[in-house]
């Protein structure tokens, strides 16, 4: 049986995630609806992705008996409520990063999943790469010997879009790209909590943060460095240096096709896309949405790649590394 998702959203993430779907078997993912506050947006994505069922409303989309999982790819600002609608619904979640503004607000989600016990999971499509699964490979094979510094970088010029830089729109280089090098360190790291955080960053006058460096100190003697920037070009790439040697995941470390392990390369190519994408390498959503499929056929409520805990944990340290640098949302006060 084919899964049949339901999207909410019929924007660029969306329309990304549809091209990448086109690349499995239609046996496996079918696309069912797609839910717009827009019904006009909602038609043209329809038509587009050759959607059968056009939504005006999330709420009827919550309400389609005839779905199986909802992809959650509205603005960040928006996760919380909207994902609080389905859950409560008893639908089943894939939400895109950052889950929501805050640590308060994840652990609502998740309480709501666990209510209703229905699958949910933060949509950190790199956990799934099969450069990440060879990543935890050699680290369970302690092929570098032992880790002693993680480091990853993410830049990438984008002050010119608006969701970037406005602060209303959940702005800022951390909750958007940063989010990324931080759930690397974690999955080296196995979801431990580092023993101590420290962020220094520059603001924009929006009062959103452009630039911020992380150091993080782990049990053991281990590190963890990150870099990250919505102003300036950075390489991009993810390094784990070990007693042994290296581990580097070449650029875009968050959607990877390159491991290099010492000096040794190895090249994992994507699938060609059917129509232009909005991101770099957005054909490798596939491989979350295989990975959702596989967690329903076993009857899992959340990832082993992407657990709920390593979400909660990582919003939690994003919340530190704004009250450090200063950066706060009007979700923080409620």
């Amino acid at each position: 049986m084919a899964i049949r998702w339901g999207l909410c959203g019929a924007g660029k993430i969306s329309h990304d995630f549809s091209v990448a779907l086109k690349t499995l078997p239609a046996e496996d993912h079918q696309i069912a609806a797609i839910a717009s506050r827009s019904s006009d947006r909602a038609k043209e994505f329809a038509k587009k992705h050759s959607i059968p069922k056009v939504y005006g409303s999330y709420e009827e989309l919550a309400r389609d008996p005839d779905i199986d999982i909802v992809y959650l790819g509205v603005l960040h600002t928006e996760h919380w409520k909207v994902g609080l609608l389905f859950l409560q619904a008893g639908k089943n979640v894939l939400c895109e990063k950052p889950f929501a503004m805050n640590s308060r607000q994840v652990k609502d989600l998740v309480e709501a999943a666990r209510k209703t016990n229905v699958f949910l999971m933060e949509a950190i499509w790199s956990r799934c790469f099969p450069v990440h699964a060879e990543v935890r490979k050699l680290l369970a094979e302690e092929a570098v010997g032992e880790v002693k510094l993680v480091k990853a970088y993410f830049g990438s010029p984008q002050l010119h879009i608006p969701r970037s830089v406005e602060k209303e729109l959940g702005g800022g280089a951390l909750l958007d790209i940063g989010v990324y090098c931080l759930q690397f360190v974690l999955m080296v790291f196995n979801g431990e909590r580092p023993e101590s955080v420290q962020a220094s960053g520059v603001l924009l006058d929006s009062g959103v943060d452009e630039s911020v460096v992380v150091v993080m100190k782990f049990s053991r003697k281990r590190m963890a460095l990150c870099a990250f920037s919505i102003a300036a070009r950075f390489s991009n790439d993810a390094v784990i240096s070990g007693t042994k040697g290296s581990i580097r995941v070449l650029g875009p470390m968050h959607c990877p096709t390159t491991l290099v392990l010492n000096d040794k390369k190895t090249e994992y190519p994507l699938p060609e896309p059917c129509l232009p994408l909005n991101f770099t390498n957005s054909t490798g959503l596939r491989y979350e949405a295989e990975e959702v499929r596989q967690c329903l056929l076993k009857g899992l409520k959340e990832s082993p790649r992407m657990p709920l805990a390593d979400s909660v944990l990582l919003t939690e340290i994003m919340d530190e590394i704004r009250k450090q640098v200063g950066v706060v949302f009007s979700q923080d006060g409620k």
